[in-house]
């Protein structure tokens, strides 16, 4: 009977249809009771099977793939789940990141327990409701990074000092090598827009030597960009590298951003100088 069940087990979650069902019972997926409410998993396709495993005791079990944080945060907010499973290595992303800090913070949600598993077993944490979580990669100042070619990384969710509290609006500012301010930053005001890449990006803040910016568009660590920055007479071009980046999953009715610090390589201070006091706040 043991290993039938396991069979079962294994067969329902390799279905791999989005937000499969992998239990016994026939009530339809939307409409199951409040006192049995799934419990959810995300993790990539291959290392669900033996996620479903060790969750048998669990009861119904809704499946995402590590692909599908929107689809799965859309299920969570509908279904109220009990409980949620992410594996360790989708936790360890930024999309993984991004999504335990919606979780924790929607109090719609409050009594869900979120669980960080390996696939393995050997690994287990229940994820604190506490401060927001997050890590913020720097990378050395742009000239270096047009020295380097070492190939672009995002940045990482540490799953062992998730308690650690990082303020979403003081974190991402922009260093040096050594920590400290190099030019005066500014806060820009709502709706201003330059390119990266041809892409538009919404400035957040501004200095001489790089910006805070918003994009629809993935960024990452080390990338290096061509920068556009439109005024009434001209508009200024020249280079810039990526400092750091991570994935944002702001409200349901928002889509997913990418928060980036872009560092200049080779822009004009003076020109830069007067574009920020034009359109600071």
């Amino acid at each position: 009977m043991i290993e039938e069940r396991v069979v079962e087990i294994e067969e329902n979650c390799g279905d791999r249809r989005r937000g499969h069902l992998s239990n016994y019972t026939d009530q339809p997926h939307g409409k199951l009771d409040s006192m049995s409410a799934p419990a959810v998993i995300i993790a990539a396709l291959n290392l669900t099977p033996s996620l479903c495993e060790r969750l048998a005791d669990e009861g119904e079990l809704l499946t995402f793939a590590d692909t599908e944080p929107i689809q799965a945060l859309q299920t969570i907010l509908e279904q109220h789940p009990r409980l949620i499973v992410l594996e360790r290595l989708f936790a360890a992303t930024p999309r993984g990141a991004a999504l335990i800090n919606r979780i924790k913070t929607d109090p719609q949600i409050s009594q869900a327990e979120i669980r960080v598993m390996s696939h393995t077993g050997d690994y287990t944490r229940v994820v604190s409701r506490g401060a927001l979580a997050d890590t913020v990669i720097v990378t050395p100042p742009a000239s270096a990074i047009y020295a380097a070619s070492s190939a672009a990384i995002e940045p990482e969710y540490d799953v062992e000092a998730e308690d650690a509290p990082v303020s979403v609006q003081d974190a991402p500012r922009q260093l040096d090598w050594h920590g400290t301010r190099r030019a005066a930053r500014f806060r820009i005001r709502q709706g201003v827009e330059i390119q990266l890449d041809g892409n538009p990006a919404n400035l957040v803040d501004l200095s001489v030597m790089g910006a805070q910016v918003v994009s629809a568009t993935i960024l990452r660590p080390n990338q290096r960009v061509r920068i556009s920055v439109p005024t009434d007479e001209f508009v200024m071009r020249f280079r810039g590298a990526v400092a750091w980046a991570k994935f944002e999953l702001p409200k349901p009715t928002e889509p997913p951003r990418y928060r980036a610090g872009v560092e200049f390589a080779d822009a004009d201070p003076t020109a830069m100088d007067d574009y920020c006091s034009k359109h600071k706040l």
